[in-house]
């Protein structure tokens, strides 16, 4: 039991690691421009990911051979 509560403290303390080290990373982008292209590009790259899923998965349900 004490090893699972360890285990769970390690993932914890590395989450929020990577958590802070996000936050720094884009705590002072001051610049607008620099801002709002970071905020396009985010919403560009989700709606490719997700175009390109629904491509796999329509090719998946219609029987596409993945040969």
């Amino acid at each position: 039991m004490y090893a699972v509560l360890v285990s769970k403290s390690i993932i914890m303390k590395t989450l929020h690691l990577i958590k802070e080290i996000y936050m720094e990373g884009f705590r002072n982008l001051g610049h607008v421009i620099v801002r709002e292209y970071f905020r396009i590009f985010t919403w560009i790259s989700f709606i490719l990911f997700f175009v390109a899923l629904y491509a796999f998965v329509y090719r998946a349900v219609t029987g596409f051979a993945f040969d």
